[in-house]
């Protein structure tokens, strides 16, 4: 597992840049100058790189990548030729990344190699792109709308802001293919400020090419007395800052997300009323999840999200009937976490709202004992009295009375 001199390893990128910020380092990246795929593998390295010379090492497992340069050309991320050999310097390889503060390297002794000033731009709290090469590869817009994300007090550098709107101009983002823009979306939802992630992407202009869904949300009204931010975009980051506050799950984050797809669609002559954006949210949802190949988990909420949560807002006013349904829809019957997902995303909905941050969401109570009633129902004593071609039917109505029992309130 050693590798002979005048082969050189250094350790690179994120785990460079979060050491000093003194964040915690959860993976190490190296790099190997020197050194050729013979040399990795003689020494116990094992080779996974499909596109480029990639090695695990045998007691760590953490990758070593050969140093490399990279060439565009063809459209889109994939579009690269990569050149790795032992002639490649270290310079070079660090040349070939997005941002500066993920261009540095950190020698065995702890010595910081920052050729593209990225303790600068660290200070600073800059993302700021280390070459015009950035342009080539569009995964890295999403890149840094993550990094937003996640890094909050972090801004974009105007010469990389006005190089992205230039690349999305050029069509380079319309060339990533589906599975890239959903893992770094999906990755960017689960930061600590999501709605830094979809502010970074509108201001390039790359959120209208990727979820014009979501853009068309921007600048569109809403009642001032359900919605004092009125703007129905201004209401989304809200909602997703809810959700990253509530520490929700992935699934819950695409639905809040999605929940008022819709009301991008509503008929001028109607604003700031949005009567059936739920409908159409849910029309909506679909199309998007298909596009960019979204996992069912996340696309089966956001959906019932999209559908249900003006319902279940007047939970506590719900015939039995109606309550059953709501709960059968959305999933609740074949899965208690379906619920809990669904009250967590509505409740985001409800606090993203001026005024609203820290309230409670009253309907919370009245879908918990509704499902706890049905799941109350004993199926087997009821079919026990109850012959086949009828059992349908008769746990229906048992289902009915059980909701009707808890919620006496209901009429």
């Amino acid at each position: 597992m050693h590798l002979p001199p005048p082969i050189h390893i250094y350790e690179v990128g994120g785990a460079v840049r979060d050491a000093l910020l003194n964040l915690p380092v959860k993976d190490h990246d190296w790099v190997v100058v020197g050194a050729a795929p013979e040399a990795m593998i003689a020494a116990g390295y094992q080779p996974v790189g499909r596109d480029f010379p990639v090695f695990l090492h045998p007691k760590t497992h953490e990758e070593y990548a050969l140093a490399r340069t990279e060439r565009k050309t063809a459209p889109g991320y994939r579009g690269f030729v990569i050149h790795a050999n032992p002639s490649v310097t270290l310079e070079e390889d660090l040349a070939r990344r997005d941002l500066t503060i993920n261009a540095m390297a950190r020698t065995a002794d702890g010595q910081i190699i920052d050729p593209h000033g990225g303790q600068h731009d660290l200070a600073a709290r800059l993302f700021r792109h280390v070459s015009p090469a950035f342009a080539e590869d569009p995964v890295r817009i999403l890149r840094i709308a993550r990094f937003a994300a996640r890094f909050t007090d972090f801004k974009v550098a105007p010469e990389t802001q006005a190089l992205m709107r230039t690349m999305v101009e050029a069509g380079e983002v319309d060339a990533l293919v589906p599975e890239r823009v959903w893992q770094e979306l999906a990755r960017g939802l689960m930061e600590a400020k999501p709605e830094r992630m979809i502010e970074v992407l509108r201001e390039c202009g790359a959120l209208a090419r990727l979820l014009p869904e979501v853009e068309r949300l921007f600048g569109v009204p809403q009642r001032a007395d359900f919605h004092p931010e009125i703007d129905t975009g201004a209401h989304l980051l809200l909602c997703l800052h809810a959700a990253a506050q509530a520490g929700a799950r992935l699934p819950v984050r695409f639905a809040v997300l999605c929940h008022d797809l819709g009301k991008g669609t509503t008929p001028t002559n109607l604003l700031p009323r949005h009567h059936g954006h739920e409908q159409r949210s849910a029309e909506l949802v679909g199309p998007l999840c298909e596009r960019l190949r979204i996992p069912n988990d996340c696309r089966e909420l956001a959906l019932a999200v999209a559908r249900h949560h003006g319902m279940a807002r007047r939970a506590t006013g719900l015939l039995p009937k109606t309550m059953l349904r709501l709960l059968t829809d959305m999933g609740a019957l074949r899965s208690p976490q379906r619920l809990e997902d669904f009250i967590q995303a509505c409740l985001c909905d409800h606090r993203g709202r001026l005024g609203f941050e820290n309230s409670d969401y009253p309907p919370r109570a009245p879908l918990e004992a509704a499902l706890a009633a049905v799941r109350g129902v004993d199926a087997a004593a009821i079919a026990q009295k109850t012959p086949p071609e009828k059992m349908a039917e008769a746990m229906y109505m048992a289902r009915i009375a059980a909701i009707q029992a808890n919620l006496p309130t209901q009429q």
